[in-house]
């Protein structure tokens, strides 16, 4: 009886500290979603009436849409690039042993050590000196470096996961090694590949600090932009631009939820 007690308790205990977290995280972004359609001046909750006016606003303000056309052009650039060099450092760690494997997992781990902030300066001063800083690479190179080690880790624990006997009896049947992998390796695993898709796309679409360092030919991204309108105004146009930045995220993770479902990317 005791013991059914406890675990009743620690069952209950878990639920609420779910619950607490979940709250954390949801209410914010609920309150500038329901901030952006106020219709006063300010930002107000409750919001004293229902507009759209400052949604179109954003839409009509120039600065937030070229800031949000360039956060989700990079995001997905990002997310591509991070995918094919994360799989491949993943493949190769998981599967063969070679001098000079710990270091390349641990380096592959690094970028979650560095400050942001110390990663955005190097690269700033990196490309200054290639006369590269008016060009997009700076940031392409600043967001996959923030987004490989997340991928790198969700694809290793795919690989970790499923039976690599599948694999050998593909070559036993003359198959070549690459027609395994995109044949065998890549379908079994697609739902770790399309989760650290993900992890690499909000990693680049949200990030502020090392892009605020590389922001190039005075395109920013939209993180950056917010955070400088901020400085000098905080109406409701911001609630909505903030809005339209979570409504493109769910977008992505709906998309791939619904091509490969919750219940497997989870």
């Amino acid at each position: 009886m005791r013991s059914d007690l406890i675990d009743d308790l620690m069952f209950i205990s878990g639920v609420l500290v779910r619950l607490l977290v979940y709250s954390m995280l949801a209410v914010p972004a609920l309150l500038v979603i329901v901030s952006s359609f106020t219709s006063s001046n300010t930002m107000n909750f409750p919001p004293p009436g229902f507009s759209l006016r400052w949604y179109r606003a954003a839409f009509a303000n120039d600065l937030f849409m070229t800031a949000l056309w360039t956060s989700t052009y990079l995001a997905v650039l990002v997310a591509a690039i991070a995918l094919l060099i994360g799989f491949a450092a993943a493949f190769a760690i998981n599967r063969y042993s070679f001098p000079g494997k710990t270091f390349l997992q641990g380096l592959a781990f690094s970028p979650l050590i560095v400050p942001a902030v110390v990663l955005g300066i190097g690269l700033l001063q990196l490309f200054a000196s290639l006369d590269l800083t008016q060009t997009i690479y700076p940031l392409l190179l600043g967001h996959l470096v923030l987004a490989i080690p997340y991928v790198v880790r969700t694809i290793l624990a795919s690989l970790a996961l499923y039976d690599q006997q599948l694999e050998q009896a593909a070559m036993n049947l003359r198959a070549t090694p690459l027609r395994v992998i995109r044949r065998v390796t890549l379908p079994l695993i697609m739902p770790g590949l399309l989760s650290a898709a993900i992890f690499a796309f909000v990693t680049s679409f949200g990030n502020v600090t090392v892009s605020s360092f590389l922001t190039y030919g005075g395109h920013a991204t939209l993180p950056v932009q917010i955070f400088a309108y901020v400085d000098t105004s905080y109406d409701p146009l911001v609630a909505a631009v903030s809005s339209l930045m979570i409504a493109v995220t769910l977008f992505v993770i709906l998309t791939i939820e619904r091509l490969i479902g919750a219940d497997r990317l989870a």
